[in-house]
């Protein structure tokens, strides 16, 4: 089963990260369950047990609504992400569900073509498995680097 697992993560992985790059955000939280929680913090936080946070959602209704400000209300310069993963290591995995971790870096591509690096971090997640496929239950975003641009509308 761990082949099939790492698979499966591997694919819901390449699906996410696809439809934030490629701009299609109303997508986004249909990867997530709809009781779920979603991250964003530094790797000082997340060694320290800190639950603050950059950027919190705790259920798929705040990653709907997230997006639709992004949208309709928030204002920032328009940009797009290019993520490249690691392989996802399964840390661990029972019948209803598997926890992984995935090692990324994103660049960002500005409206003027220029491109930098934007993070580097990993994915500490918590997937559900259903027919045929996961969910996530859980996402936090380890940043590297606890120097985050103010830019940081996108998911990661």
């Amino acid at each position: 089963m761990a082949q099939d697992i790492h698979q499966l993560i591997a694919r819901a992985q390449a699906e996410y990260v696809r439809c934030i790059d490629d701009g299609d955000l109303a997508q986004w939280p249909d990867f997530f369950t709809q009781a779920c929680l979603y991250r964003v913090t530094t790797a000082d936080n997340y060694k320290r047990g800190l639950t603050g946070s950059m950027i919190y959602a705790a259920s798929r209704g705040m990653l709907v609504d997230r997006i639709a400000s992004l949208r309709d209300a928030n204002i920032y310069e328009r940009h797009s992400y290019r993520h490249l993963l690691g392989q996802p290591y399964v840390v661990s995995e029972s019948e209803q569900e598997a926890r992984s971790e995935t090692s990324f870096m994103v660049a960002r591509i500005m409206r003027d073509g220029s491109t930098s690096l934007f993070a580097t971090g990993h994915y500490c997640d918590v997937y559900v498995l259903e027919e045929g496929g996961v969910k996530l239950r859980e996402r936090t975003v380890v940043c590297d680097s606890s120097r985050i641009d103010t830019l940081l509308a996108l998911p990661l």
